[in-house]
């Protein structure tokens, strides 16, 4: 059983800043304070919410960690902050430009990446996203949620692929970290329309098909490459109310519905708390060996089906994945077809 079950027991959460452990935490319980100065991390998206804080707590473990942003006087704004905070342990921080939603500048950005590394990757923690957004398309022509939060990781992990693969070793395993959502519930993957040509445009729809392929592309990186000791990991970071851009394109209506109930509210986090899980699964020992599995709360979770059956209001308790979540056949159709929309030779 987790150090941490006691804390996120639903009769124990009262909401964001509660007892439930932080990103730092993490860190600090792992006993990874200045620990890992000879690692290198890449994080997606560290110019705002669970980024910042994945981006603070990684730092503290004095690894070279790496973050991509689309807008660097935002990110380097970011890393002064952080660096001022002058905590222990601290490694060295270096900003990447990047676009998830270009194929371009993810190619760009990883190249730069490369170089800057000499080629060290240990772990890869793609974090970055989009949510509900109304429809559209990235610069490749995908729709946006799809192409953003799936695609253009997609990409990012084949270019660097060979990196994790290479620093690899059995004592210290390379890490795939796939930040999804409880949201892949709304939708499986559309295998024969990922680009909504006939199936009715509905921006929570697409965005639990994205957050499905999230989970989707960790256990098909898990299949594939777990024998050359990389594991991946698919992370639902919990309700999140506080300091996360995610919400910009919902209504006030929306957001008044989802944030309205007071019992649903006790289960949402601060972003310190809901980077915790994603830190955990890029640096703890329990997760250094194995993936494949989806996680929220610092466990691996169970289906909501098996959760229903359980005495601690299953209803608002952010946990639990749907019965899609783990499709062999529909994992391999998406890779292969993801290889061919990224311009990847098959494999």
């Amino acid at each position: 059983m987790s150090r941490y079950t006691q804390d996120h027991k639903v009769a124990n959460l009262g909401g964001p800043g509660d007892a439930r452990p932080t990103a730092l935490q993490i860190i600090k319980d792992e006993g990874l304070t200045g620990a890992l100065t000879d690692k290198v991390f890449l994080i997606t998206g560290v110019s705002s919410g669970l980024g910042i804080e994945t981006l603070r707590a990684l730092h503290t473990t004095g690894a070279h960690v790496y973050g991509t942003v689309r807008n660097m006087s935002k990110g380097q704004a970011v890393v002064d902050q952080i660096i001022s905070e002058k905590r222990n342990g601290g490694g060295r921080i270096c900003l990447i430009y990047m676009e998830l939603d270009s194929f371009a500048s993810i190619r760009k950005g990883a190249a730069d990446l490369l170089t800057k590394s000499g080629g060290m990757l240990n772990a890869i923690i793609g974090n970055a996203g989009v949510m509900a957004t109304p429809y559209g398309n990235t610069k490749d022509g995908y729709e946006t949620q799809f192409g953003t939060n799936h695609l253009g990781h997609f990409l990012l992990f084949h270019l660097l692929r060979d990196s994790l693969l290479a620093t690899a070793t059995p004592e210290y395993p390379s890490r795939y970290v796939s930040v999804t959502s409880l949201a892949h519930i709304f939708s499986p993957v559309h295998l024969d329309d990922y680009n909504y040509k006939t199936t009715p445009y509905e921006p929570w729809n697409a965005y639990g098909q994205a957050k499905t392929a999230n989970i989707w592309m960790a256990n098909a990186i898990e299949r594939h490459f777990s024998s050359q000791h990389l594991h991946a990991s698919s992370v639902h970071p919990g309700g999140i109310i506080i300091g996360s851009n995610l919400s910009v394109h919902l209504s006030q209506e929306t957001k008044d519905a989802m944030f309205g109930d007071s019992e649903t509210m006790r289960t949402f986090k601060n972003v310190e708390q809901g980077a915790a899980t994603q830190v955990y699964a890029a640096v703890s020992k329990e997760w250094a060996d194995k993936g494949g599995r989806y996680l929220s709360s610092l466990v691996e979770q169970r289906s909501q089906e098996e959760r229903k059956t359980e005495k601690d209001m299953f209803r608002n308790a952010n946990e639990g994945f749907a019965a899609w979540a783990y499709d062999e056949a529909g994992e391999e159709r998406l890779w292969r077809d993801s290889l061919g929309m990224v311009g990847l030779p098959a494999q």
